[in-house]
């Protein structure tokens, strides 16, 4: 019964309320000083590209979001580094000793996240190299996307169709990056044997020259390549366009449905798959008549 009467007293005296009181108080304030300080840097961070933007040395602006996400990845990481030594600390915990045995702790943990350490050098690297940025569609390991985020541990793209693909910065062997370059659209039209070439490329040549006036896809005026290929039932023409980076694909959209749509007003439907047979009465009939003709 002492030993419960004493328990019972150190609970229910001011003494403990006061200092659970102000153990509750500084982690209350050691949160919100870590979102307003949070906020500021990030303010700080935009304010700062943005002021770039008049300076003499200009970055593009898919190299300044992939800067600006970085800084502020990197500042979460150390404000939330400092809160939690922080919190330990108000629990009485032995940060200082804690800290002088990481270095002795941090070797041989190094030895089991040498993926980790690869990852953040890769990281680096992609940004330090201007591999891609934010914003760029790209193709990873046969993954394709346009890029989201760049960290130093790990890059996130998101496809067309809406999966988040997140990739470890040291599984990146190879990028493709579409954005940095412009592109070239190629469509094949399939023409029936029946029309005239020449014909038919000076109506295309009509249709496509209108093109860049009509849609911002396009940086010049697309052009005609010829014939390329014999089908059996058709010829082919291609068509070839530079568009901006990243439009090819919608550049390929554009010229075919101009290209349907007007072939379609002039009579000139696309080609359907023939097959001749020859049944064996009409091949003795031919036999007969050729021999007629010889007599």
């Amino acid at each position: 019964m002492d030993s419960f009467t004493e328990l019972w007293q150190s609970i229910s005296g001011p003494e403990t309320w006061i200092s659970l009181g102000k153990t509750v108080l500084r982690l209350l304030i050691i949160i919100f000083m870590a979102v307003i300080i949070n906020k500021i840097g990030k303010g700080i961070i935009e304010r700062t590209f943005q002021e770039r933007r008049h300076s003499p040395i200009q970055l593009s602006n898919r190299r300044e979001q992939t800067l600006s996400k970085l800084l502020k990845s990197v500042l979460m990481y150390l404000i939330s580094f400092i809160v939690i030594v922080m919190l330990l600390d108000t629990f009485g915990v032995p940060v200082s000793t804690l800290l002088a045995g990481a270095g002795v702790a941090g070797l041989a943990i190094g030895f089991g996240a040498q993926s980790l350490v690869k990852d953040v050098i890769s990281g680096f690297f992609i940004i330090f190299e201007d591999q891609f940025s934010v914003g760029d569609y790209i193709s990873i390991n046969n993954l394709e996307g346009t890029v989201e985020e760049i960290g130093l541990r790990t890059t996130k793209i998101q496809s067309w169709t809406g999966e988040q693909h997140v990739i470890p910065n040291g599984d990146i062997s190879m990028v493709t990056n579409y954005s940095i370059h412009n592109g070239i659209s190629v469509v094949e039209i399939n023409i029936p044997y029946e029309n005239d070439i020449k014909q038919v490329e000076v109506l295309l040549d009509g249709i496509i020259t209108g093109l860049p006036n009509k849609y911002e896809e396009f940086v010049g005026i697309p052009e005609i390549n010829g014939v390329t290929n014999l089908e059996l039932s058709n010829f082919v023409i291609r068509v070839i366009a530079e568009t901006l980076p990243g439009s090819q694909w919608a550049g390929e959209r554009i010229i075919r449905k101009e290209v349907k749509d007007q072939l379609f007003q002039e009579g000139i439907e696309i080609p359907s798959p023939r097959i001749v047979v020859y049944s064996r009465d009409s091949q003795e009939d031919d036999n007969q008549v050729r021999k007629g003709a010889n007599y």
